[in-house]
């Protein structure tokens, strides 16, 4: 390997509590002028409220970085499993169809 790479490399650790990570089914996305924050929450049927479970804040540069990112990665996910398919852009997000759980017999 030559030195350029050696030096552009970089040693990532991943301790063990974050490796578990943390489920999210909702991400809120704000900005300022200079970066943006992401507050990714759970949200669980009939529980009337949802709790940020992390927040990440990123630069406008690496907002955009990730962006292009998840993009790659989507395209190479959807060529290897198939097309994402969204619920209906039409009606109310399907997070806010959470109510009460319903009784089926």
């Amino acid at each position: 390997m030559n030195e350029d790479k050696k030096q552009n490399q970089i040693d990532i650790e991943l301790a063990d509590d974050v490796a578990q990570g943390i489920y999210s089914n909702l991400a809120v996305i704000s900005h300022s002028s200079s970066e943006f924050v992401v507050d990714f929450v759970r949200i669980v049927p009939g529980v009337p409220k949802a709790k940020v479970k992390s927040r990440i804040i990123l630069t406008a540069e690496h907002a955009k970085r990730l962006q292009i990112a998840l993009q790659e990665n989507i395209n190479r996910f959807e060529s290897n499993f198939g097309k994402i398919k969204l619920a209906s852009q039409n009606g109310p997000a399907p997070y806010m169809n959470f109510g009460e759980p319903k009784g089926e017999a």
